[in-house]
């Protein structure tokens, strides 16, 4: 006996997969209970179902004919973000979830989704047919305006819902049809069976309304239909998809954003010294590139000529650049400065960093599970179970109830199916969350998904990036202090003409400082750049240094005088650089990344949210420390990380069940935001983080964190009330339909009645859900004004 490698077969292949020959997933063989042996291969199923199957009619799943779709090489795979085991050749939906696939490889190309066209189209339909339906319907129910005579009424129900339940509402049917199949029972299984219930009902009741007892006539004798449910479920089912493509597709973009990052070509210095520009794609370890002034450096490798200062805030989150010279390492997407270097690439394709990141956040994006799978586990024993009761309804009445027996029995089961239709279950998880994100955009959160909410309500621990969120992510001057007999203003002046002309990262800050203080830099002759010292310079006549002690120590200047203040300003984590003119120190410059002024109050708000801080960064040790103590209530530090730590650390907490939501604004947050159980990014950060981040914080603001939190416990309190309503309604309901109450009261529960029970907890789910536009998010509490 052995495992067979075949198509169609369930072989083991690489990573231990296996392919289901059933319903062509991909299943571990260790992992799963279900095997079975024919004519000595070995295969593995998914579920019972699928194993069962198989073994009544193995030949038929062995037919090259039969065999399930794979993905050629080359082609597009697609795949489920919730079940990542399925995979195949073309779009479509989920055979375990009955969720649209989407690409499994990220792509430059933002390409249509086929099947967002489709369901908005569907959409538009069903809506324009929808609205003169409910109009026709409800308008004779409740305010007596017939718009056309009562004779036709049933007649024109049905011209306007046909076109709603059979076209538009199809892929309903054929994903609850799919669900049956492959017992996997989900929101789609639900949906088909409420929505054909109505409609086939409905649609008896007009054309054979003979076979109606007399008392189940409304008035004039009608039997009442009830069209309208059917259709407007169709309706608002699909704009509930289409929002959630829309929502899916924006994940994308993160992808594409990283992906943008490195250019389309490169400059090669072939082996006779001549440059020429190839595609990226062409590239190959061991390749001289140059890298000119202001370009994106394609590839990963070391500097083998030149010097430049290189913008690394896309892996480090760090504002300040980083000089670069011969045998530094570099980083594709990383963005050079003023000079011109020649590099050797060493890592190129998929081994780059850039690359690395883009596959970490795409893993991590797909992991998510939607907070529909809530409905979906319940619904895995509803949807039997209010079956079952219908059979039971209808056979039971069928043998012992009064006469007409069959009318009775059909019509109390169709009652049952009626009033277990699953509109407000439909509508409890996605009004909620249209209600919720609504009022958390008013609060400055933006809710990108709905499973952001779920899991922000849940998480214990918020991770937190340094650079942008608790700091203001640019470095500023802070302090000027001249030694004696020297004015401040002056110091700054004459640093910031030979900074001028500095390639040093703190630079631009220090001439930023001089212009804000309205100072007139002045021009600087004699330019010189010490390497590991700093710059010197002749400025007004006089001869300028400015850089660490070394460089002082070379001018001959001494530095006793200011040697604490700067030991002091090195301790609060601040870059220092001294000054010097005609070998006389006149002053130090001290420049840092300033805290944010909200950031310690929104640390402790969130500490008393029951929040464990922890702060990432790739900043120094000594920096981090210095920012830690200074906020305060932050209980774990980790520094000097990359993009890969931030996300592997992220991943320990989740490991040692820690509920994880992380904070940050940079790309180099991109990978952890993603593997976080929720992210939140900086609204003032990069599009890479906003993209990979659940929520955004419109304005950068950390105190909006705390906010974000009450509106996820509110927003899912809110959608468990709802859940809680639709289930009671059909806890009462069912049984009554099913005809309980007869042998003790006489009371039957008709198709009418039914329908407006089912339609009175919709407005119940409704209502509530509007209430989430009172929850006061500001005072510290979760309370309504109501």
């Amino acid at each position: 006996m052995h495992d067979r490698s075949a198509p169609g077969a369930s072989s083991s292949s690489a990573g231990g997969a296996a392919t289901d020959p059933v319903c062509g997933m991909r299943v571990d063989p260790a992992a799963t209970a279900h095997h079975a042996e024919h004519a000595g291969t070995l295969y593995h199923f998914c579920s019972a179902g699928c194993r069962a199957k198989f073994v009544a009619r193995p030949d038929a799943y062995l037919e090259p004919a039969a065999q399930p779709a794979t993905a050629s090489s080359g082609a597009v795979v697609w795949t489920c973000p919730m079940h990542p085991e399925v995979r195949q050749s073309a779009p479509g939906a989920c055979p375990i979830c009955g969720m649209a696939l989407e690409p499994a490889e990220p792509s430059v190309e933002e390409s249509a989704n086929p099947e967002l066209i489709d369901f908005t189209r569907r959409l538009w339909i069903s809506a324009v047919l929808a609205a003169p339906l409910l109009l026709l319907s409800m308008g004779g129910e409740m305010l007596g305006l017939h718009l056309v005579p009562m004779a036709w009424s049933p007649w024109v129900q049905l011209g306007l819902t046909a076109p709603i339940v059979l076209w538009a509402g199809r892929p309903f049917f054929e994903r609850g049809w799919a669900s049956l199949k492959n017992r996997r029972y989900n929101m789609f299984t639900l949906i088909s069976i409420g929505v054909g219930a109505a409609f086939l009902y409905s649609l008896v009741a007009t054309v054979a309304p003979a076979v109606f007892p007399p008392a189940f006539r409304g008035h004039g004798g009608m039997v009442p239909v009830y069209y309208e449910a059917a259709g407007v479920v169709v309706a608002l089912v699909l704009l509930g998809q289409v929002l959630e493509l829309r929502a899916r597709a924006a994940t994308g973009r993160a992808i594409r954003a990283l992906l943008n990052l490195t250019p389309k070509t490169a400059l090669r210095i072939g082996t006779d010294g001549a440059e020429s520009e190839i595609p990226l794609a062409d590239v190959r370890t061991g390749d001289r590139l140059r890298v000119r002034p202001g370009e994106a450096i394609p590839v990963d490798g070391k500097v083998i000529e030149g010097r430049s200062s290189v913008d690394e805030s896309m892996l480090t989150g760090e504002p300040a650049p980083v000089l670069k010279s011969v045998g530094v390492p570099v980083t594709g997407g990383t963005v050079n400065g003023t000079g011109s270097l020649v590099m050797e690439a060493q890592a190129v394709g998929a081994e780059t960093m850039l690359a690395r990141i883009v596959s970490m956040v795409a893993d991590a994006q797909r992991s998510r599970a939607p907070i529909q799978t809530v409905a979906d586990r319940i619904s895995g024993w509803f949807v039997p179970l209010v079956v079952l009761i219908a059979v039971a309804t209808f056979i039971i009445w069928n043998l012992v109830g009064p006469q007409p027996r069959f009318g009775h029995a059909l019509l109390n089961a169709i009652a049952v199916l009626i009033i277990a239709c699953p509109c407000a279950l439909g509508l409890a998880t996605p009004m909620s969350i249209m209600v919720g994100t609504g009022r958390g955009a008013q609060a400055g959160v933006l809710v990108k998904n709905a499973e952001a909410l779920q899991a922000l309500d849940m998480v214990d621990t918020l991770v937190i990036d340094k650079t942008g969120t608790l700091t203001e992510g640019k470095p500023r001057l802070i302090a000027v202090e001249p030694a004696q007999g020297v004015d401040a203003d002056e110091v700054l002046r004459l640093a910031a003409a030979l900074e001028m002309r500095s390639e040093h990262p703190l630079a631009v800050a220090i001439v930023a400082g001089a212009r804000e203080r309205g100072l007139a830099v002045p021009a600087v002759a004699d330019f010189e750049s010490q390497t590991g010292l700093g710059i010197s310079g002749s400025v007004d006549g006089r001869t300028v240094a400015v850089g660490n002690a070394a460089q002082m120590q070379r001018v001959g200047a001494d530095v006793t005088s200011l040697a604490a203040s700067a030991d002091r300003f090195c301790g609060e984590g601040a870059g220092v650089m001294l000054a010097a003119a005609d070998g006389r120190v006149i002053g130090l410059l001290a420049v840092a990344d300033p805290i944010k002024a909200n950031a310690q109050g929104a640390i402790a708000a969130l500490r008393a949210e029951g929040l464990r801080i922890v702060m990432l960064t790739g900043d120094s040790r000594g920096t981090a420390d210095v920012v830690a103590r200074a906020i305060g209530g932050i209980d774990e530090v980790h520094a000097d990380l990359r993009p890969d730590d931030k996300a592997r650390i992220v991943g320990e907490l989740k490991g040692r069940g820690a509920r994880v939501a992380m904070a940050g604004d940079g790309i180099n947050d991109a990978p952890a935001l993603a593997a976080a159980d929720v992210g939140v990014a900086m609204g003032t950060g990069t599009d890479v983080a906003i993209e990979s981040a659940g929520l955004t914080l419109t304005k950068g603001d950390l105190t909006a964190m705390v906010r974000a939190r009450r509106l996820a416990r509110a927003t899912m309190a809110n959608i468990r009330q709802n859940l809680f309503f639709s289930f009671l309604f059909n806890g009462i309901g069912v049984p009554v339909a099913a005809g309980v109450l007869y042998p003790v009261a006489g009371i039957l529960l008709s198709p009418m009645f039914a329908g407006a029970a089912m339609a009175l907890s919709s407005l119940t789910v409704v209502a509530n859900a509007l209430r989430l536009n009172r929850v006061k998010l500001e005072d510290g509490k979760l309370c309504s004004s109501a």
